[in-house]
């Protein structure tokens, strides 16, 4: 699909806030509703906006601490990949998962309560996942930058 300067203002503006009225964002953008209501749904039917989502703080849950773990596999080939990626679909606590090339196979975010949870959660779970050989973890002393907006 290809992206006009509107299509991109809607975009940016529902990045930063999904739950905005049809009305207000027509006005951002310079349309009347009806023909901005047209373009968002075009927009999500073309696959370009996947979802809407609420972005949950972790700290006022009980997930207050962030890791990132990288994992080295044991075997490459696609059926142990396959099934690698298969069970951390499963696991509530990794939040992402990204195949790598370079140094590891894996690198994970992981969102858990604190660090001794994290040390229960790599020993019963994490290294039991089949095709894990070794994870490294990656502990941040403070997010300065988070943001979920595509670049546009």
């Amino acid at each position: 699909m290809q992206l006009d300067q509107i299509d991109r203002r809607i975009l940016r503006s529902l990045q930063r806030d999904g739950r905005i009225q049809n009305i207000d964002l027509a006005k951002e953008v310079g349309l009347s509703p009806s023909p901005c209501l047209r373009r968002v749904r075009l927009l999500e039917e073309a696959g370009v906006i996947k979802r809407y989502v609420a972005v949950v703080d972790g700290a006022t849950v009980g997930l207050g601490l962030t890791v990132f773990a990288r994992i080295w596999f044991r075997s490459q080939d696609a059926e142990s990949t396959a099934a690698f990626i298969e069970a951390i679909q499963k696991v509530p606590e990794i939040v992402e998962c990204h195949l790598m090339v370079g140094d590891c196979d894996a690198l994970l975010r992981i969102m858990i309560a604190d660090l001794n949870s994290y040390w229960r959660f790599q020993a019963d779970r994490l290294t039991r996942i089949g095709n894990v050989r070794n994870v490294k973890t990656d502990v941040p002393m403070a997010t300065v930058k988070r943001s979920f907006e595509v670049p546009l």
